[in-house]
């Protein structure tokens, strides 16, 4: 029994520090998914969307210190309980998910691994009947030394796990599982496989008032990307750089592009209003959101591939 006790308290420390750390990396992803169980045809809950990245915030955290207190035996009665309360929440969630076919992809391992909504379910399932398994014997779950070294282990965790989510959130994801990461190339990522799955790359339109500019600006070997998911939400202290590394990228030979999901009031009053020297794309905003977590963000181009990818506070790191 005992080893039975010590075997599903490594694979749930495990799971729940894996899970934890592909949303560390781009809790903004975590975000947009607390959103969309918080909108009107999910939960219903849109007053609480204003607090989404907290929640995304506090979730991933408590995830990977939970799951290092867990391994290391620190407060096993407090870390059990408290493993409960976060799986059972998981549970509700995915179970909705699945049942009424309301957000089919949960977003539990982020964008590394994507589950079937049944399938994420059956794999909370899993984990619930492991964590009040370890509960019931919870007299087997020791420290692993004595003294203060299991507590320094969870400290060192949660101070990490907060030094990394500030700088993701003031930059870019340290690592991108997207679609759309630096070295991908588009029109590859819209080809349809045999497999009969929708490709990674899907609704990627660049749309002027005519035409969808997208396939031939993915054959253009210098482009830049002005991506604005929405005017309404950009920092507008952003503007200035932008209009100062646009032009220089215009003067090196790049076609500049704006892309944005805003309406074209917004976007010809901010255009007017700081001289922006590039025409704005309409594209939809879950794309946008898809492409980089910045807004505004840069993205370069050369032949359909990613070989650079900024957040607008990174611009002076842009090299033309």
């Amino acid at each position: 029994m005992k080893i039975l006790v010590q075997l599903a308290r490594i694979i749930v420390g495990v799971l729940f520090i894996f899970s934890g750390f592909v949303k560390l990396v781009d809790p903004i992803g975590s975000q947009y998914k607390f959103e969309e169980y918080f909108s009107e045809g999910v939960l219903n809950m849109e007053f609480l969307i204003p607090f989404a990245l907290i929640f995304s915030i506090i979730l991933i955290i408590a995830e990977i210190v939970l799951g290092v207190a867990l391994l290391v035996g620190w407060k096993p009665k407090f870390t059990v309980i408290s493993l409960k309360i976060i799986i059972l929440i998981f549970l509700f969630l995915t179970w909705y998910s699945a049942y009424y076919d309301k957000v089919t992809d949960c977003g539990c391992f982020g964008d590394a691994i994507k589950l079937k909504p049944w399938e994420t379910f059956y794999k909370d399932v899993a984990l619930t009947i492991l964590i009040f398994f370890i509960g019931f014997k919870i007299k087997y779950i020791k420290p692993i030394a004595k003294r203060f070294i299991p507590f320094q282990i969870v400290f060192v965790s949660l101070i990490i796990s907060s030094f990394i989510t500030y700088y993701v959130l003031a930059h870019l994801p340290i690592i991108d599982f997207r679609a759309y990461a630096i070295g991908k190339n588009l029109p590859e990522g819209m080809e349809y496989k045999d497999d009969g799955e929708i490709p990674p790359v899907h609704d990627f339109m660049l749309e002027n008032a005519q035409n969808d500019l997208a396939p031939q600006i993915l054959k253009m070997d210098k482009v830049m990307l002005i991506i604005m998911s929405s005017f309404e939400k950009s920092d507008n202290d952003a503007f200035p750089e932008i209009k100062k590394i646009s032009e220089e990228a215009i003067q090196k030979g790049y076609k500049v592009y704006g892309a944005s999901a805003s309406f074209s009031d917004i976007i010809d009053l901010t255009i007017k209003k700081y001289n922006l020297p590039f025409e704005v794309l309409f594209c939809d905003e879950t794309t946008l959101k898809t492409m980089i977590r910045a807004n505004p963000g840069i993205m370069i181009l050369n032949n359909g591939t990613v070989t650079e990818k900024k957040n607008w506070t990174d611009i002076d790191d842009i090299e033309l």
